[in-house]
């Protein structure tokens, strides 16, 4: 099966993710607690600030790969589930999250010497939200 891969669509949920991620862990939803639980303060935070525009660039192309990935998943899903769209983009957020992402996460944090449940939802959350967001643009374009 051939799948046509709607680049701009890759992008633009690329750029979604990244917004995402900027909300998600600013201070306005859950950036206090994230840091709290990290350990870090506003202070080591500025500090890192110049090395960041790297990781973010690289945390790009990443989101990037994991759109396109999820295309090709959404497409297969929709050839052999028929369902709509929009709804094969949640589903396939959904599904890529709950048995690929989370339990990585899961994973992590058992093996992790502080086993921190709280930073756990905080990430894996917005993991969650991101592959359902990417679906929906990728869906809707």
């Amino acid at each position: 099966m051939n799948v046509d891969v709607n680049y701009l669509a890759v992008l633009a949920a690329g750029i979604v993710s990244m917004a995402i991620g900027f909300l998600w862990y600013s201070p306005v939803l859950l950036g206090k607690p994230w840091m709290k639980e990290r350990g870090v303060t506003a202070e080591s935070m500025q500090k890192t600030q110049q090395a960041m525009g790297k990781l973010y660039a690289l945390s790009f192309v990443v989101s990037l790969v994991t759109a396109y990935v999820l295309t090709h998943v959404m497409v297969l899903s929709q050839y052999f589930f028929n369902y709509p769209d929009l709804q094969t983009g949640l589903t396939t957020g959904l599904w890529m999250w709950l048995g690929f992402v989370m339990p990585v996460q899961v994973t992590a944090t058992i093996f992790s010497d502080k086993k921190n449940w709280k930073l756990f939802a905080i990430d894996s959350g917005y993991q969650l939200v991101s592959l359902l967001a990417m679906g929906v643009v990728i869906a809707l374009l």
